[in-house]
């Protein structure tokens, strides 16, 4: 099968953690031992959130005397790109001997057009009380939202069009590399009048990139990967559950926070429309159940997948 798996940037770094290099390292660690036995058995791309670390570089630049102005969004996009993929580069080289492994610093493209432009809605960085988080906006020129019980920066995110190294990806994928790609959405890229490729200050939903990319590779599987076990209904209420098993139609009727959980459901919900494929939406340690079936919430275009008594993925 070939399979693309995203995985959070709150799996690399937890609510609480400090942002240190070994922390980041060691998570990332352990999100290698999840993937790495698809990885053996399956074409994967995988692909990475950045929303902690965009944050966390973007408010080390800002506080940098020594710069004119800040680093915009794409370049510490593409800064954290070449960080978490190294990390996830190694891991896989180390537990998969033998294997190729390459990780890709890329670009997606968006429109200059995007609404999202004068809305930011992207949530990037450190979690603050709301005092702190409005004192820094007042300081640093942010916008500011609530994030549950906190307070966050939030960015532009634009719609995700394409991920231009798409066929240099596939190109891969077909040698028989595993990629790391597209991490933290990609860095965010406008045809301009030109015709000429060129950053812009945003920050590109991941999961709805990594759900672009699958399609483009008629990949055969889309998996996101976070840290709640599946979808939840009535999430926060008395009559919370888990949803096992659902069609794109079924998921589309439910009401998910556009912040967390939304775009995790639209992506899984697209890919499945488009392509007729199995998506899904889990806990990263649960991936090889995931796939076969036995956890997390599977998106299909009839609401089922599988045999539920047998753990080995489908052919």
């Amino acid at each position: 099968m070939r399979i693309v798996i995203a995985i959070g940037g709150n799996a690399l770094l937890e609510r609480g953690q400090k942002p240190d290099a070994a922390v980041q390292q060691e998570n990332a660690t352990r999100a290698v031992e999840a993937l790495a036995p698809l990885a053996a058995r399956h074409e994967v791309v995988v692909t990475h959130g950045n929303g902690p670390q965009v944050g966390m570089l973007a408010l080390e630049s800002a506080s940098d005397p020594n710069l004119t102005r800040p680093y915009p969004l794409d370049v510490l996009g593409a800064q954290t790109q070449g960080m978490i993929g190294y990390w996830l580069l190694q891991g896989l080289q180390n537990a998969l001997p033998g294997r190729q492994v390459v990780a890709v610093v890329n670009q997606t493209l968006v429109s200059a057009a995007d609404p999202a432009f004068a809305d930011p809605s992207k949530f990037v960085g450190q979690v603050y009380d709301e005092s702190t988080a409005r004192r820094l906006a007042a300081e640093r020129g942010w916008d500011v939202k609530p994030d549950g019980t906190h307070w966050r920066r939030v960015v532009p995110s634009p719609a995700p069009k394409r991920i231009i190294e798409t066929r240099v990806i596939r190109q891969l994928l077909s040698s028989g590399a595993v990629v790391v790609c597209a991490g933290g959405g990609g860095v965010p890229v406008i045809r301009n009048e030109s015709g000429h490729l060129q950053g812009v200050e945003a920050v590109v939903d991941k999961d709805l990139a990594t759900a672009v990319l699958a399609e483009s590779l008629d990949a055969d599987a889309l998996m996101l990967l976070t840290d709640v076990p599946a979808v939840l209904r009535g999430f926060g209420t008395d009559k919370q559950e888990a949803i096992s098993r659902a069609t794109p139609a079924e998921l589309r009727r439910e009401d998910f926070p556009a912040g967390s959980m939304g775009p995790k459901v639209e992506a899984v919900c697209r890919f499945v429309e488009i392509t007729g494929d199995m998506a899904a939406i889990g806990a990263l340690a649960d991936a090889e159940l995931i796939l076969a079936g036995k956890a997390g919430t599977v998106v299909t275009p009839g609401g089922d997948y599988g045999d539920p008594h047998d753990l080995r993925p489908p052919a």
